[in-house]
């Protein structure tokens, strides 16, 4: 299938898939991952209505997204050193990999030169894989309650990415678990954390039945990277 028949085959099963879980379907919002994708490609997912695009490398993000029409959002997911936090503030709406307190003191600081506020979700890592980025499930707490502190910076919910499982539902207890820290946050601490951004091209039915509402699809759209 081409670009246009596969965003909109993937608009379909999120749609289903947030009504098999008994979920208002606009809840769920679709990420494109775009990351190694040119422009073009974006400028058709763009015709078909997709607005929100997320990018993983500061430098390819600030060559690509003066290209794109203004309005769209534009999400960072992957690890982010403090050096490219400036940038970061400059080229993106939300950061989504914030899982350590130098990393958000950067944003504060860069944000605070810009005279903006940038939204942020928490990464947690659910796994507990050494080679992934995020905070440790018992650490999101103490993280969130000294980011929320920072001004420039609004705390919107939490990011994870679960260890892979060739049967999604083996990746089901993940967002659960991620669903649910989230949960004992909102509660603990009187705050509102709307977004869950987790699933990908493979996973991402079940972790709309456990409540994402940012889903980061990237192969299922453009075909596998080379």
């Amino acid at each position: 299938m081409g670009l246009e028949e596969n965003y909109y085959s993937v608009s379909e099963g999120i749609r289903k898939a947030a009504e098999k879980a008994g979920r208002d379907p606009s809840s769920v919002r679709l990420l494109a991952v775009s990351k190694k994708q040119d422009p073009e490609k974006l400028r058709v997912l763009w015709n078909c209505g997709q607005r929100v695009f997320g990018e993983n490398r500061v430098q390819e993000a600030r060559t690509k997204i003066p290209e794109m029409p203004s309005g769209g959002e534009w999400h960072f997911i992957g690890g982010l050193q403090t050096n490219k936090a400036k940038e970061a503030v400059e080229w993106f709406d939300v950061v989504e990999s914030v899982d350590r307190m130098d990393l958000a003191e950067e944003l504060q600081k860069r944000a605070e030169i810009a005279g903006k506020k940038i939204r942020v979700l928490l990464e947690v890592n659910v796994g507990g894989e050494a080679a992934k980025h995020g905070c440790r499930p018992e650490k999101a707490g103490d993280l969130m309650k000294r980011v929320r502190a920072l001004t420039r910076l609004e705390v919107q919910g939490l990011m994870a990415i679960p260890p892979f499982r060739e049967d999604p539902e083996n990746a089901r207890p993940f967002f659960r678990k991620l669903r649910e820290i989230r949960d004992h946050l909102e509660q603990s601490e009187g705050v509102a954390l709307p977004e869950l951004s987790m699933g990908m091209s493979h996973d991402h039915a079940v972790a709309i039945a456990e409540g994402a509402t940012l889903v980061r699809i990237g192969t299922a759209l453009f075909g596998p990277r080379k």
